[in-house]
């Protein structure tokens, strides 16, 4: 387009010129210095001179598409140099590039303009609350992002926004979109909040969804999405009539997974029978022993009986098979993670709890809060050796360093671990990420105070909590933050029981099962409701569940994320964790992604029941 204007302009300015007629601002507009002869110049410039060259550098290059040179060189402006309007385009600058290379945190810095002036126009104040609503979704502030353009379009923005709402909308949590139902009464906001629930508790059922649908309408006539739905919701009429009548279970009936496996199926038992007590179209569910039979006739059999999709297999073997093919014979949801780096079968899907998901999501939290350099301290084994791959992966990946690593024997001397730990500098970290069973994880904070370190905060995963409240056992835990799956901490997690993903379900389970057992049957409840949703997942990849194991979404090669709640341990109990991330920071932590398998365990167990304690959730299913 500009060189198209040039062009045009080019025999007139000659014209001009010749005539004698060209004006200086005319020649300087069409030839004046380029973005390298203005960076030049600003490195010989110093305060409001250097700042207003790098200003123009940066318009130019985003005016001729080069969007990554011109969000680096916009952002290494010191805004305070600029005056109003300075500031002012160089907020749209800096935005706009930044939205086009995807840079959430760049675009969050350029419309903090929104708080610190009033000399906005009304078109750039629309513009850049728009864009900031766009990147805090980007960021992981889904609620935030929803609330911003739902006001917006509450303004009458000239946007077309309904698609830009549904996307932070549609990953809002019940208690997300409760609070945001709580704070903005008006119209439009409750019409996409109870859009947003039909569609959250719809199971997969497309029809279903399109008859409340069109109870929705009746009661939002006027809505901006009655007029026109957002696409993905759209999409979803091509999805009727292929809901998910019945499913094939691959799960093995004898060998040293049946226990587990025994446990996942009362789970997949008891939400698909709860579910169709409370009416909802439910999937009916075929077992078929997998224990000796190979894939391919397990495959034949599931086919034979009519199902249109499979859970399992949950021998790691299997999976890991299955995910070298191109494709598998039935949309399938496999109950572990294969060992190549990426699954390559189209229509199979992969799900577990993973401790390495557990790992990289600490790494994600720590760095978000301000911590840069980590002390590490994991189990001499196997299972240790992975879990800290994962997390030293995605804290170097996203910027970190690290500072100490201990590889402890689990049957050894805390002190003796904690020694070694600290005995490299104290100083040189500002984090401990610890992966420990609880009777060893209860000895780390006592052990750390004897050493003067009792200010070092602690992240840990899920493993050091046994899943019921011990105020006692556990007082020495108090002020380490962990992860866990809702159902374990209902109170960290949703606010309390009432509120918990499938509550009905937990509740028939909870009153039967010890921790580690209950963890196994939230296991089943999700892979029921992620296999009835198979149809939705494929057209809709975005699609998340809000499920007993956390929030689950299937990645780009069918492998299901999973991001759990944070707690920290208060008096002895895990307490919701209320403080917001510290930093912002210009760069993230890439790897809540790349799930590995399973794996196998420490060498010490804290449960009688050592097989189905619940940790046994990452044993090698071999």
């Amino acid at each position: 387009m500009r060189d198209a204007l040039r062009r045009l302009l080019l025999p007139l300015v000659a014209t001009l010129m010749l005539a004698g007629c060209a004006g200086q601002s005319m020649m300087q507009g069409i030839s004046g210095p380029s973005a390298q002869e203005l960076l030049e110049q600003a490195n010989n410039q110093s305060g409001q001179q250097a700042a207003a060259s790098r200003l123009e550098a940066a318009d130019i290059l985003a005016r001729q598409g080069d969007t990554a040179q011109a969000l680096q060189v916009a952002g290494q402006i010191d805004s305070s140099q600029l005056d109003s309007s300075q500031r002012t385009r160089w907020a749209m600058v800096l935005s706009d590039s930044a939205l086009a290379e995807e840079d959430g945190w760049s675009v969050i810095r350029a419309t903090d303009i929104l708080d610190s002036t009033t000399d906005l126009s009304t078109d750039d104040r629309q513009t850049l609350r728009y864009r900031r609503g766009i990147a805090l979704n980007m960021i992981g502030e889904p609620e935030a992002a929803a609330r911003l353009l739902i006001g917006l379009q509450r303004d009458n923005a000239p946007y077309e926004l309904n698609d830009v709402i549904w996307k932070p909308l549609a990953s809002l949590s019940p208690t997300a979109l409760d609070a945001l139902a709580a704070t903005d009464s008006d119209p439009i906001t409750q019409g996409w909040v109870d859009l947003a629930r039909l569609y959250r508790t719809s199971g997969g059922d497309i029809s279903s969804l399109f008859d409340r649908l069109d109870r929705w309408r009746s009661r939002y006539p006027d809505h901006p999405a009655n007029r026109r739905l957002p696409q993905d919701l759209s999409a979803l009429r091509q999805l009727e009539g292929t809901e998910v009548n019945q499913i094939a279970v691959f799960l093995p009936d004898s060998g040293p997974l049946a226990n587990i496996a025994s446990a996942i199926r009362q789970g997949l038992e008891a939400r698909a029978n709860d579910a169709e007590s409370q009416g909802e179209h439910t999937p009916r569910l075929t077992f078929i022993d997998s224990s000796q039979q190979n894939i391919d006739a397990l495959y034949a059999q599931a086919t034979m009986s009519g199902a249109q999709a499979v859970i399992g297999p949950l021998d790691k073997d299997k999976v890991s098979d299955l995910e070298t093919r191109s494709s598998v014979p039935l949309p399938t949801l496999a109950l572990n993670y294969g060992e190549h780096a990426r699954n390559q079968a189209a229509k199979l899907f992969q799900y577990g709890l993973s401790a390495e998901d557990e790992a990289r999501q600490v790494a994600h939290r720590a760095y978000l809060d301000g911590r840069r350099r980590a002390g590490i301290m994991v189990p001499d084994n196997e299972w240790g050796s992975r879990i800290l791959a994962a997390f030293r992966k995605a804290w170097e990946d996203g910027g970190g360093s690290v500072a100490s690593v201990v590889s402890y024997d689990p049957s050894g001397s805390v002190a003796t671990a904690v020694r070694n730990l600290l005995d490299s500098d104290p100083s040189s970290m500002d984090m401990l990420f610890l992966l420990a069973l609880p009777s060893y994880a209860r000895q780390i904070p006592p052990t750390l105070d004897f050493y003067y370190a009792s200010d070092l905060p602690v992240y840990a995963t899920s493993h050091l909590y046994e899943g019921a409240p011990q105020p006692r056992a556990d007082h020495d835990l108090n002020g380490v933050q962990f992860l866990d799956i809702p159902w374990m901490i209902p109170d960290a997690a949703v606010g309390g029981v009432d509120a918990l993903p499938f509550v009905s379900t937990y509740r028939q389970l909870a009153e039967e099962q010890d921790p580690g057992l209950l963890k196994l049957n939230a296991m089943g409840v999700d892979a029921y409701e992620l296999a009835r949703r198979l149809p939705l997942i494929q057209a809709l990849p975005n699609t998340q569940l809000f499920g007993a194991t956390g929030t689950l979404q299937a990645r780009g090669d069918g492998r299901i994320q999973r991001t759990l709640p944070w707690a920290l341990f208060q008096s002895g109990t895990p307490q919701p964790l209320l403080t917001a991330p510290a930093s912002a920071p210009t760069r993230s932590p890439s790897s809540l992604g790349g799930a590995t398998d399973s794996g196998s365990q420490e060498n010490t167990r804290d449960s009688s029941n050592s097989d189905l304690n619940g940790f046994a959730l990452d044993a090698d299913a071999n």
